[in-house]
């Protein structure tokens, strides 16, 4: 097995589509996308209930040299400054199996 990374891409709402985009531009052949809600240190209560932030996040393995191209590209494209407000991080693969 090459070395992998395991790649998280925290977007707003909406943006996950560009980060498809973008990481298969790189090289990596999927991801799954997930529904997620942020909070942070500016939560927002209304009528007692906490409003977080609607986010998505983007999963994907591929190998190392691939996720350094994503991680950049991310940056680049969808970084914090940008409408997507997009951070990625990179976790090492002990172990997988492929499924075909």
């Amino acid at each position: 097995m090459k070395n992998k990374k395991a790649l998280f891409i925290v977007v707003n709402s909406g943006f996950a589509e560009e980060i498809t985009d973008i990481i298969h531009e790189q090289g990596a052949c999927g991801a799954t996308i997930l529904n997620a809600r942020g909070v942070g240190l500016n939560v927002e209560k209304i009528m007692g209930i906490t409003v977080g932030y609607e986010r998505e996040m983007v999963l994907s393995i591929v190998d190392e040299e691939v996720a350094e191209g994503i991680m950049a590209a991310v940056k680049e494209k969808s970084g914090i400054k940008s409408p997507a407000h997009g951070i990625c991080m990179i976790l090492p693969v002990d172990k997988m199996i492929e499924t075909v």
